[in-house]
């Protein structure tokens, strides 16, 4: 045997072509939250012909059988299949960095700096909530947001496990997909900086536009800045950590206060 020659068994990085490239972003954002931005900008649609945005309401995390043992195992089901498309992009990483440990590393989701990590998305649920609640009330005030109700869960013992299983789902799923995976793929594209960051930071506002302008806007700029923080660190564990955050925030903290607030 020549033992100059490469171990067929050792994994290769992949070069892959660019038509490939474009029709796998095609795909995967057909699958996730492409498909979840077209969907939001027919809803917004319906919901301007419908009348004043101000009057109506957007409803997250709601429940989906009277049952509530059906309606866990739904609310689980959909986690665990909404969750699909973040293996998937994995999957393809993977191939084109000849290893699972090389996406990993790529995306920044290799648990090697986890105390900076946890600090850094701190810091940055810090930074980008307060201005994302100045923004919705802004937007409620003249009349270009719906009123969103961030949990319209039934009480069971299994309600705030399941808002923090769906807030970590969002972060996990839209950081992996927007955050890591499309700023590579667009980046071996030769896609500049000012393009990735449009790209990015439009998508993350077009499938929140079902709650109105305003959050389509004030996700658009966080777009930016989530973008941006993954291009310079490389690290997509921070935005998971900052995103869960928020969403925890909103989802938990509404479904504990609504009761004693009359929400």
């Amino acid at each position: 045997m020549d033992e100059s020659a490469p171990d067929p068994r050792t994994p290769r990085a992949v070069d892959l072509p660019s038509t490939f490239l474009v029709a796998e972003i095609v795909i995967v954002l057909a699958l996730s939250l492409g498909r979840s931005g077209v969907y939001s900008i027919v809803s917004l649609a319906r919901s301007l012909a419908a009348g004043p945005l101000s009057g109506q309401q957007a409803t997250l995390n709601s429940s989906q059988d009277t049952n509530p043992w059906f309606d866990l195992l739904q609310q689980l089901l959909g986690i665990a299949f909404t969750l699909a498309p973040v293996a998937l992009v994995i999957l393809l990483l993977s191939v084109s960095a000849g290893s699972l440990r090389g996406a990993l590393a790529g995306l920044g989701l290799a648990p090697a700096r986890p105390l900076g990590d946890t600090v850094r998305g701190i810091v940055i649920a810090a930074c980008i909530g307060i201005p994302g609640l100045a923004v919705y009330y802004a937007g409620r005030a003249i009349g270009a947001t719906l009123e969103v109700i961030p949990a319209a869960l039934d009480t069971h013992w299994w309600t705030v496990p399941v808002l923090i299983l769906q807030a970590a789902k969002n972060a996990v799923l839209e950081e992996v997909i927007v955050s890591g995976y499309l700023v590579q793929r667009l980046e071996r594209l030769g896609v500049g900086t000012a393009g990735i960051l449009a790209i990015t930071a439009v998508l993350r506002g077009s499938y929140h536009l079902y709650q109105g302008i305003g959050p389509g806007i004030a996700n658009l700029a966080m777009g930016l800045v989530f973008t941006e923080c993954f291009r310079r660190t490389r690290r997509v564990g921070p935005l998971v950590i900052a995103h869960t955050l928020l969403d925890v925030v909103a989802f938990v903290g509404y479904a504990l206060l609504k009761d004693v607030l009359g929400l």
